[in-house]
């Protein structure tokens, strides 16, 4: 009898079939998925030099077009965060004026929406300058020490200033022509003038020895 049992039990099993599918089963319809379109920021300014108190424009376009928020961070000198809208074409413009001379960073993001996922732009570096008399220094003192360190030579890069800390990168423009140089000793000590220029410096500059320069510090 104890036999008999089990082979009912799974006969009774096999007739009935497999379990009936629930029709009402929750299913995962993907193409009823809301779908956001890939996008893409450019930015552009109008200048990557700008003298302190002047403004400059950053414009670009968000793609796809349609109007959207667009948030440009500025890190460097200052930091700040501006806001503003593209157009119906997807375009955008924000004026901006550095508050303080240095180096800058603008980067461009396109706001995340119900069509379109966030995107960032590529990174645009821009330099504030301020004016700053300048003269230059070097022949009778080659061959001697200064302020930071080492020998002032014909060739020797660099500019002295009365405070900054010796080794600071100080970017240099006159005439259209830059350069970026280290502090490397002190002064000048005469009224009206911020910075001393070796005359390897005054030379790549085409400074002509006294006068005024623009200096990002």
């Amino acid at each position: 009898m104890r036999y008999i049992l089990p082979a009912v039990a799974a006969a009774a099993v096999l007739s009935l079939g497999p379990a009936p599918v629930d029709a009402k089963a929750p299913q995962r319809p993907n193409d009823q998925r809301p779908r956001h379109a890939r996008s893409h920021v450019s930015l552009h300014l109008t200048s990557h030099a700008v003298l302190g108190g002047k403004g400059l424009a950053a414009h670009g376009r968000a793609r796809p077009g349609g109007r959207r928020a667009v948030k440009l961070v500025v890190r460097g000198a200052a930091s700040v965060v501006l806001w503003t809208r593209t157009r119906a074409n997807g375009t955008f413009a924000v004026r901006w004026s550095p508050p303080r001379p240095g180096n800058y960073r603008v980067r461009a993001y396109a706001a995340h929406d119900a069509r379109r996922r966030a995107a960032a732009s590529l990174g645009r570096r821009l330099t504030a300058y301020r004016l700053a008399g300048a003269s230059y220094y070097g022949p009778g003192l080659y061959g001697s020490g200064v302020a930071c360190g080492g020998t002032l030579q014909p060739q020797t890069m660099g500019v002295a200033h009365k405070s900054l800390p010796c080794g600071t990168l100080v970017k240099l423009r006159y005439n259209g022509r830059t350069t970026t140089v280290p502090v490397i000793d002190r002064g000048p000590y005469v009224a009206g003038r911020d910075y001393d220029l070796t005359e390897a410096v005054k030379a790549k500059l085409g400074f002509p020895g006294v006068g005024t320069v623009q200096a990002n510090r």
